[in-house]
């Protein structure tokens, strides 16, 4: 079939505007706020080879690891036997899924009588069962403690409900109605999705459709392996660490990583990476691949089709029992930390694949904790979920963002005014946390600072942050941005400091105190414009301008250029000697 280049970006755009509609009516249409506020859902179409051909812009975790998940449903049920009004779902970490409150669901899409395509849908949905409200225990240390485990099933046969399957599912989660609500919205973007490739198809004939696809993934594989090929050949290794696995308190877990770039090729060799562990921080290949994903997409021309022919190019090591590749029924349920950690040792190991051109640390954590309890005004159970992002790391050329989700979790604050409306915890801070982002030619974006209080009730806490035992990485003589922390301030006054994955109880009048990492610097602070100094001195993003060598005048409202020029060079004499 001869191509022609304009039919084909034509049909490229339609195909990410149906996935981005059906995001945007997941979105809309969902019940729980970690959903319609977090934004903490995803859809994408794939071909039935459960290879992605197009996706929204939303999670990466979700996004790369959703192939998996067509993958696994189409081996499950074949196309051919599919009808039209089926749908199936499935959230085994260890048979296509991620993590238990990640539920995927998949509806196929018909043209000429037969199945052609699958628009699926990954939600995060607000309880899914399991020990503790909001399914995230970080105490965890088996499967079967997170939830309700769902292997690949059916949902909808020709258009109907399999009524017994669904009141097993939803007699198995807190809260039933918010449970259906998401659910039931995955399956409306589902069919949004369908009936958008159906008139697609009635445009342009589904052959013809199916044709395009096909050289869409084949040019988004040659121009990634082109991207590749302009990266020296050569073997790029680095690590990380997470402070813990929730379980072996204070007990760092290393993520290893040596990147081979051959050609057009490149292998992410995680070998050297810790055992599996105790606790809930353990990545499934497919969580371990999306951070992987991630960051072939981020170093790749933005112009690539955005499906899985980017990914032909790609291969991975993940040795068996280890951190990024758990044997079953190792628990999972807080492995966003993990692949954030994973995205980090990787964009590491490309600092010298890429010289020059990755940016400083990001925070590397996303704030993530659940609260549940009973509401004494409601007499029912309550589940509420956060998740606060810090700083962004310093770019080569640009300040880092202040408080923004990065890499592979992109989700969005949940608003204090939907926290405060919905449930029994007051919000009474919320701020930049200043002086935490690195100093640099360029700084770290400033994480967040946010207090939590319980109002009426007991309410049970999974927390779940990182970056407290290490700190983001600078580049270029940066320094690395501030380290989190939290605490729990009593209502009678006492402190008590807490490590980053701890299962607590506030009672009324008790303060959790939550501080999330900056990002770090890149370049040598004596660098830094004096005048973006004194911006921020008068932002108050920072209390001193000592470690940029910037001297202000004595009402702190101007930089006063000779004593400038004279503490820099002091300092430059100084690191001389030393």
């Amino acid at each position: 079939m001869t191509i022609d280049p304009i039919l084909l970006e034509v049909l490229r755009n339609r195909l990410d505007a149906i996935a981005d509609e059906m995001e945007l009516t997941l979105l809309k249409s969902a019940a729980s706020p970690i959903v319609k506020e977090g934004l903490d859902a995803s859809a994408a179409l794939f071909n039935t080879r459960g290879e992605t051909i197009a996706q929204a812009a939303a999670i990466p975790i979700h996004l790369g690891a959703l192939q998996f998940a067509a993958q696994r449903i189409v081996r499950a049920f074949p196309p051919d036997g599919m009808r039209d009004g089926d749908a199936f779902l499935l959230n085994d970490p260890y048979d296509g899924g991620t993590h238990l409150p990640d539920i995927t669901l998949a509806v196929p899409v018909f043209a000429d009588g037969r199945a052609v395509a699958l628009a699926c849908t990954m939600c995060h949905h607000q309880d899914v069962g399991g020990r503790t409200p909001g399914s995230v225990p970080t105490d965890a240390t088996e499967l079967y403690q997170e939830g309700v485990i769902i292997p690949p099933t059916q949902l909808f046969r020709a258009g109907e409900l399999d009524e017994n399957l669904f009141r097993l599912l939803t007699r198995n989660v807190r809260l039933p109605e918010v449970f259906t609500g998401d659910l039931m919205a995955q399956v409306a973007a589902g069919r949004l999705g369908g009936v958008r490739l159906r008139e697609l198809f009635a445009a342009h004939g589904a052959p013809t459709v199916v044709a395009y696809i096909e050289e869409l993934l084949s040019r988004a594989e040659r121009l990634t392996r082109a991207q590749i090929e302009a990266i020296p050949d050569g073997d790029y290794a680095f690590e990380d660490w997470l402070d813990d696995d929730g379980v072996d308190i204070g007990h760092p877990v290393k993520i290893a990583v040596t990147l081979r770039v051959r050609g057009g090729s490149m292998t992410f060799d995680f070998t050297g990476s810790d055992a599996q562990v105790r606790g809930p921080f353990n990545s499934v290949p497919a969580s371990t691949m999306s951070a992987v994903y991630y960051a072939v997409r981020a170093i790749s021309d933005a112009s690539i089709p955005n499906n899985g022919g980017c990914f032909r190019a790609v291969d991975a090591v993940l040795p068996e029992g280890t951190i990024v590749n758990p044997r079953p029924p190792a628990p999972v349920s807080c492995r966003t930390a993990t692949i954030k950690r994973i995205a980090d040792t990787i964009l590491g190991a490309l600092v010298g694949a890429l010289p020059g051109k990755m940016p400083a640390a990001n925070s590397g954590t996303l704030l993530v904790m659940a609260f549940g309890g009973r509401d004494p005004e409601t007499d029912r159970p309550f589940v509420a979920s956060e998740l606060a992002a810090g700083g962004m790391g310093a770019r080569p050329n640009k300040d880092g963002i202040d408080v923004i989700e990065t890499d592979v979790s992109n989700c969005m604050n949940i608003p204090v005014e939907s926290v405060e409306m919905n449930f029994p915890l007051r919000i009474p801070r919320l701020r930049l946390w200043n002086d935490s982002g690195g100093a640099g030619r360029f700084r770290g974006g400033l994480g967040l600072e946010k207090v939590f209080e319980a109002t009426t009730t007991d309410v049970m806490v999974s927390h779940r942050g990182e970056r407290f035992a290490s700190s983001p990485w600078g580049l270029e003589g940066g320094a690395p941005g501030a380290r989190a922390h939290a605490f729990i301030l009593r209502k009678d006054g006492t402190r008590e400091d807490l490590p980053s994955k701890k299962m607590i109880v506030l009672h009324p009048g008790d303060q959790l105190w939550e501080y999330i990492a900056g990002g770090a610097g890149f370049g040598d602070p004596r660098d830094r414009d004096p005048a973006a100094v004194l911006a921020d001195a008068l932002d108050g993003k920072i209390s001193t301008t000592a470690e940029y060598g910037v001297v202000l005048t004595p009402d702190g409202t101007a930089v006063d250029e000779v004593k400038t020029k004279e503490c820099r060079e002091a300092l430059s004499r100084t690191r001389a000697r030393s």
